[in-house]
């Protein structure tokens, strides 16, 4: 005995059918050439000819469907999700000592307080700062709260609660290299402006210059085109639902762009507003660098990944415990292949204060030893 689901059931009745059908047909092709004095030679082959596009019929409806219903289902139209959510972009100028600057943002309601979310490197420095929204209205706007560590400021604008849309965040942690991703924004000054492409590649880990040696952890990296002023700007999924905010390009290169994961957002949104500032990022206090093939024959390394420390901070979690050389290869028990992995780790899954279990290699012996996390030093915006 044997058992299938609905969708085998119906290949199965398909597949029958085919067979039957098939019979038929040979049977009618046997009948016309035993046959030939008594049957109409044109009518037979007609009776042919429409059982055939019968079968093809069948055949394509079902391919159509299947498609339908795997890869069409709860998608919108690049038109239809423009049309209903450009309204709740914005364009964002500022001034500083040095000039002015512009950017992008969107708006987002937390617990019912209509804000406006950006990149910190947006407003940074700013003396003044306004809002404009597609309408051509523009207002004030004041800094809520930022975090340079992962490029995020949330603002306050001076509006009437009519002029804000707000759009629906979803988590980042479902998403997958290959998806289509949209990026709505203010390039070059180009307001609203709408580019498309697919997530490249997920936990990627960039610098910025404001942060000095710290790295903004787990970003997504996309080959959607992105340009200056778009910084800031959500980027969505196929629903329309933000799943990151554009964040960076990588100069003269093709199709390399980076947006800060939404589930940063998520987690960081509440303390933006309420207390001006988020101090959950941990780290474990060493500077070091990735381990591969060939680094590992130089130095004689039994393992090719993994992240070698090259100085310990003084006063950092680390000191006493970790050593220079040592090469990090997994977190809690999972495995650690760059900085990549050790950054994202981090950021995604602990806090500071917290006890984590780090696996090093140490003169090719596996040791693991337990340090407490600390809190990033703060910085200025």
């Amino acid at each position: 005995m044997s058992l299938v689901n609905e969708h085998g059931k119906m290949w199965s009745s398909f597949a029958i059918l085919i067979f039957v059908s098939g019979l038929l047909v040979g049977g009618l092709a046997i009948f016309f050439v035993s046959t030939n004095n008594s049957v109409n030679n044109s009518e037979l082959q007609n009776q042919i000819n429409e059982l055939q596009a019968q079968i093809s019929a069948l055949e394509g409806s079902q391919n159509v469907t299947h498609q339908d219903i795997t890869i069409y289902q709860n998608d919108a139209s690049l038109a239809e999700i423009y049309a209903n959510i450009k309204d709740s972009v914005v364009l964002i100028q500022g001034t500083t000592s040095s000039g002015s600057v512009q950017g992008s943002g969107f708006v987002y309601s937390y617990k019912g307080q209509n804000v406006v979310i950006t990149n910190n490197h947006v407003v940074q420095g700013t003396n003044t700062l306004s809002v404009t929204f597609q309408n051509g209205n523009g207002y004030p706007a004041t800094v809520l709260g930022y975090d340079p560590y992962s490029d995020l400021a949330v603002l306050s604008v001076n509006a009437a609660t009519t002029e804000f849309k707000p759009l629906q965040i979803a988590g980042s942690s479902t998403l997958r290299v290959g998806e289509p991703v949209i990026a709505i924004g203010n390039p070059y000054g180009l307001v609203g402006s709408l580019t498309t492409g697919v997530i490249s590649a997920l936990g990627r880990t960039i610098v910025e210059d404001s942060i000095n040696r710290f790295s903004i952890a787990n970003v997504i990296q996309t080959n959607t085109p992105i340009n200056p002023g778009n910084s800031g700007g959500p980027m969505l999924n196929a629903a329309g639902q933000v799943i990151g905010i554009s964040t960076a390009i990588v100069l003269d290169s093709q199709g390399l762009a980076f947006a800060i994961p939404s589930n940063t957002i998520l987690r960081e949104i509440g303390a933006l507003i309420t207390t001006g500032t988020y101090t959950g990022h941990s780290y474990i206090g060493v500077n070091g660098n990735d381990i591969n093939y060939n680094a590992a024959q130089q130095i004689g390394s039994s393992v090719t990944y993994g992240w070698r420390i090259a100085t310990v901070l003084k006063g950092g979690p680390s000191e006493g415990k970790l050593q220079e050389g040592d090469i990090i290869i997994a977190l809690n028990g999972v495995k650690i292949k760059n900085n990549d992995d050790l950054a994202s780790y981090l950021e995604e899954n602990t806090m500071p204060g917290q006890n984590i279990s780090i696996t090093v290699m140490r003169n090719n012996v596996n040791t693991v030893i337990t340090v407490t996390l600390q809190q990033r030093p703060s910085l200025t915006a």
